[in-house]
């Protein structure tokens, strides 16, 4: 998920505020990531939009806690339930040749093997078994397709599909 910060710069949707824990302010939350260290203490991420810093994380997995400054109590901690908790794509680290994070995938057109246009990358879901392009197609018709090869080739930029595989 991505969308814009307050100042016009693009974010990174981390994780999802589940509800609160315990009487001092702790969230639990529901992570996008592969692990806890996405999540990084002392950086400045928004929660429901608004900037503030991550204190502790504590918890596993599937179940994560966080601590955030400025939010004292229960009370306070609930009104972020279903919030997202977001980072600024540019504070994310840099990558290596032929790495690319899965939000940066979205937008991206897609195309035949001869050029012609099919549509945009829409959203990147996985379901458990492996990632998969959402691709939209003219008229706002949409279609998974799997992110591999040979029905989905990621190549200068774009998406080189096999239409066979679109629905």
């Amino acid at each position: 998920m991505t969308s814009p910060a307050p100042d016009g710069q693009r974010t990174i949707a981390l994780a999802a505020v589940a509800g609160a824990h315990g009487i001092t302010g702790e969230l639990r939350l529901k992570l996008f990531a592969n692990d806890l260290g996405s999540l990084t203490k002392g950086a400045t991420m928004l929660v429901g939009g608004a900037p503030m810093k991550l204190l502790g994380i504590k918890g596993t997995l599937k179940a994560p806690i966080a601590r955030f400054e400025g939010i004292p109590d229960r009370t306070a901690a609930e009104k972020y339930r279903g919030s997202l908790v977001e980072i600024e794509r540019t504070a994310l680290p840099g990558l290596d040749e032929g790495e690319y994070y899965l939000a940066d995938l979205i937008g991206l057109p897609c195309v035949d093997a001869d050029g012609n246009v099919i549509g945009n990358v829409s959203a990147v879901e996985n379901f458990g078994a492996s990632d998969l392009l959402e691709i939209e197609r003219e008229g706002g018709v949409r279609s998974l397709i799997p992110f591999a090869e040979p029905m989905a080739v990621l190549e200068e930029g774009r998406f080189i599909l096999d239409p066979d595989f679109l629905a």
